[in-house]
């Protein structure tokens, strides 16, 4: 091995070995942001041979307080975070080879690019990519390790198909918050700490040492110096339609899927999620970024040039733009 790797192949677990297989393996990051980008960076450092990142979003000032690839220049030029991930990623290791996606995450456009990987982690900011994503590997036997954090939280968990619980198992048995960056804000340290768990596991898997890897969920709040693992083997259900033993994996289908379209002639884009939400519950969260207007039947907002209602049955309409792209980014910033 060349140099570059030295300390790392001194580590006994890797090795020689170890790093030959993690040269040769192919990972995939889905989002750049936060922990998309700094896993990356942990990746290409250890010699990673092939990294695919998919991002549909561009590189904003706000950024630069914690997603570590990212420089003024980048948020000036509004650079595709993919795109400007890619060019500092090169930079540190030319040896690595590193595909790019400026897109969207959809159930079609991510089967095709998983199928390739060895390894997915997960780096996006919303459940419903986040449900796809679990459906996607569970399918094709891929695992991936998720990953999320907020204000001073954040959690993490190895996925193995076949061999344990899946998102949906969790889900079921851990509650999460619909807390978002947006509405209560994040320090860097929590990103780093879950990127810390995802990207050691991702190095047990790619020098497959199956035995070390953590099988529990990770949580915990560094501002309150809380940290716990907890045993989450009992929640895996043989009858979970995404792992269990007639899985159908419900996030493939098109019902299950958040539709978005643009209204004609209306400059609004209508966002129709998979679930319906609690308007109370939604706007004490909204009321932390701005004033909150509601009724019986809705609530409203501005926010980011646009005015947002948001409906019962979980309709959200994007006053302002006929974007979908920028819809969707702002409705995710704000639903989490």
């Amino acid at each position: 091995m060349t140099d570059r790797y030295s300390r790392q192949t001194l580590f006994q677990p890797i090795g020689e070995t170890g790093q030959q297989r993690i040269s040769q393996k192919h990972v995939l990051i889905l989002g750049c942001g936060a922990l998309g980008s700094a896993n990356a960076e942990n990746l290409v450092r250890a010699g990673v041979g092939k990294l695919t990142l998919i991002d549909r979003d561009y590189v904003e000032v706000s950024n630069l307080q914690r997603q570590q690839l990212f420089t003024t220049s980048d948020a000036n030029e509004q650079l595709p975070k993919v795109v400007a991930a890619k060019a500092r990623l090169q930079e540190i290791n030319p040896g690595t080879e590193i595909e790019g996606h400026v897109m969207d995450a959809t159930s079609m456009s991510l089967e095709p690019l998983i199928k390739k990987a060895d390894l997915a982690i997960d780096a996006t900011d919303n459940f419903d990519i986040r449900f796809i994503l679990n459906d996607v590997c569970q399918k094709l036997g891929v695992p991936w390790i998720y990953g999320s954090c907020v204000g001073s939280t954040g959690m993490s968990y190895t996925v193995l198909p076949d061999e344990g619980p899946c998102l949906q198992c969790l889900l079921d048995t851990v509650p999460v918050t619909g807390a978002t960056c947006d509405s209560v804000g994040i320090i860097s340290p929590a990103v780093q700490m879950v990127v810390a768990h995802q990207s050691a596991e991702a190095l047990k898997l790619l020098v497959e040492d199956k035995e070390a890897l953590r099988a529990k969920l990770v949580t915990f709040d560094l501002w309150r110096n809380h940290y716990q693992t907890i045993g989450v083997g009992r929640a895996k259900n043989e009858s979970c339609p995404s792992c269990g033993e007639s899985a159908v994996y419900p996030y493939l289908t098109y019902e299950a899927q958040t539709k978005t379209e643009v209204l004609c002639g209306r400059n609004t884009v209508q966002i129709r999620p998979n679930r319906k939400v609690s308007l109370e519950e939604l706007s004490g969260r909204l009321e932390r970024i701005a004033p909150v207007k509601s009724n019986s039947f809705l609530l409203s907002m501005e926010y980011d040039s646009c005015r947002l209602v948001f409906f019962h049955d979980g309709r959200a309409l994007v006053h302002g733009t006929n974007s979908i792209e920028k819809a969707k980014n702002i409705y995710y910033k704000l639903i989490g």
